[in-house]
């Protein structure tokens, strides 16, 4: 059963993610499906959604922005029903990012890992763990911190001393 389950991952992240084949998310998404990941710069989990169709306008919505995205699987483990995947995203964002700002034109690429709990040979449910800081960083959309402002002062105060 554990390698029938993480089949039906791979399948997810080949299938869907990297072919582009969202006729598959009838195939494999559950119609019952709890979604726990929220959306980067999201506040709630969507919750209980209809899942070929919440899978397919979850893809549409990143391609949007990532027309190049790939995810690779880079570990899986499976114990019964749940499957654990490490996951690396990598893309150019081209597109409105995150419905707000412009595109960047700049490429990303961030790790993310997802478990899956699987019913009746379908993903059923889905909690996601992603390095969006990374890919933000990446992307100009956030700055790196300075050093605070104390140490700023420090280093001034030590280059007059210096005669620097």
């Amino acid at each position: 059963m554990s390698e029938a389950n993480k089949e039906l991952v791979r399948r997810h992240f080949r299938e869907i993610w990297n072919q582009r084949q969202l006729d598959v998310c009838e195939q494999i998404m559950a119609d019952s499906y709890v979604e726990h990941a929220q959306a980067p710069f999201g506040t709630t989990e969507p919750g209980a959604v209809v899942g070929p169709q919440a899978m397919r306008a979850t893809v549409q919505w990143l391609l949007a922005q990532f027309p190049d995205m790939t995810m690779t699987i880079e570990a899986i483990a499976a114990d019964g029903d749940t499957v654990a995947v490490r996951v690396l995203s990598e893309g150019t964002n081209l597109g409105r990012l995150n419905g707000r700002g412009p595109a960047t034109g700049k490429r990303m690429s961030a790790r993310q890992s997802h478990w899956f709990r699987i019913e009746d040979g379908k993903l059923a449910e889905h909690w996601a763990t992603r390095d969006d800081l990374t890919a933000m960083l990446q992307l100009g959309v956030v700055r790196q911190p300075g050093p605070p402002k104390i140490v700023t002062i420090i280093q001034r105060i030590a280059g007059r001393r210096s005669g620097t």
